[in-house]
């Protein structure tokens, strides 16, 4: 019988219910605050996603929401990770999930000029490490993973896709939006996982970058990977998946990860997608 205490459910978004609190500001203000729906609370907060999973697998370890912009997922997944690594939980469902297109939520990135504009080519319009990139293009979804101790998985006869060995997160302290221009916070994160994982950086063989195909990220991501890996940086294949799903936000590193499951198992390398 399993310990529902040592099972919990991790996960990141990086805006929430946007969708349900336009959709009740708009009822608000056209019908008063008496018929604003009572589920707008439950459903705008970030933690219903990791509270539902919840209650419908009667999980009852950890169970939190990370709010970190883009880095959501990936930090939901990491936090799980070391909840595990702990000794604190045996497992935990752990992702990013996030859906921003609404109307404002699409117009609040194209006010800050975050988008791309190439709407006559929408299918090349998102271009990571391409020169003539001009910004992402906003999509939507969820990434979800079970994340679990080694033993455990065995033990009730699980599926083992890979493994995961270690994680690290810093952060620029530089700008709400923009990213340090040398990619130091970047390179820093790269070399303390390659740590924490006790693996050389000749071990690697592929990086599935953030490239989210605006002008600083893309630099600043390139210059990090620099920083790590040397002239060997130079060899090891890098691309970016957002070229073909788009910029998920708080879902995207969830998503990645999968990705990146997927090309170890099918040993086959994702394009960047750019034309």
């Amino acid at each position: 019988k399993e310990d529902a205490f040592r099972a919990g459910a991790i996960i990141g978004t990086g805006i929430g219910g946007i969708k349900e609190i336009e959709e009740q500001h708009i009822r608000l203000l056209e019908r008063g605050p008496r018929r604003v729906s009572p589920f707008c609370v439950p459903k705008l907060m970030g933690n219903a996603a990791s509270g539902n999973i919840a209650i419908r697998y009667g999980l009852q370890g950890p169970n939190f929401c990370v709010v970190s912009a883009c880095a959501s997922g990936s930090h939901a997944i990491g936090e799980a990770f070391c909840n595990i690594v702990s000794g604190r939980s045996d497992i935990i469902i752990a992702g990013g999930s996030e859906a921003a297109l609404t109307p404002v939520g699409l117009a609040s990135f194209c006010a800050a000029r975050s988008l791309s504009t190439r709407n006559d080519e929408p299918a090349a319009a998102s271009r990571p490490f391409d020169k003539d990139r001009d910004g992402f293009v906003l999509s939507e979804g969820a990434g979800i993973i079970v994340l679990e101790e080694e033993s455990h998985a065995k033990r009730r006869g699980a599926n083992i896709y890979a493994e995961l060995l270690g994680y690290a997160a810093t952060d620029d302290g530089h700008h709400i939006t923009a990213p340090l221009p040398n990619g130091e916070g970047a390179a820093k994160a790269m070399e303390l996982a390659l740590i924490d994982a006790g693996v050389g950086k000749e071990k690697i063989d592929y990086i599935n970058a953030h490239g989210t195909g605006t002008e600083l990220n893309d630099i600043t991501e390139s210059a990090a990977i620099r920083t790590v890996f040397g002239d060997y940086a130079y060899k090891l294949p890098v691309s970016s998946t957002k070229s073909s799903l788009g910029h998920l936000l708080g879902a995207s590193g969830a998503v990645e990860l999968i990705v990146c499951i997927k090309a170890i198992n099918k040993s086959a390398i994702p394009p960047t997608k750019s034309k």
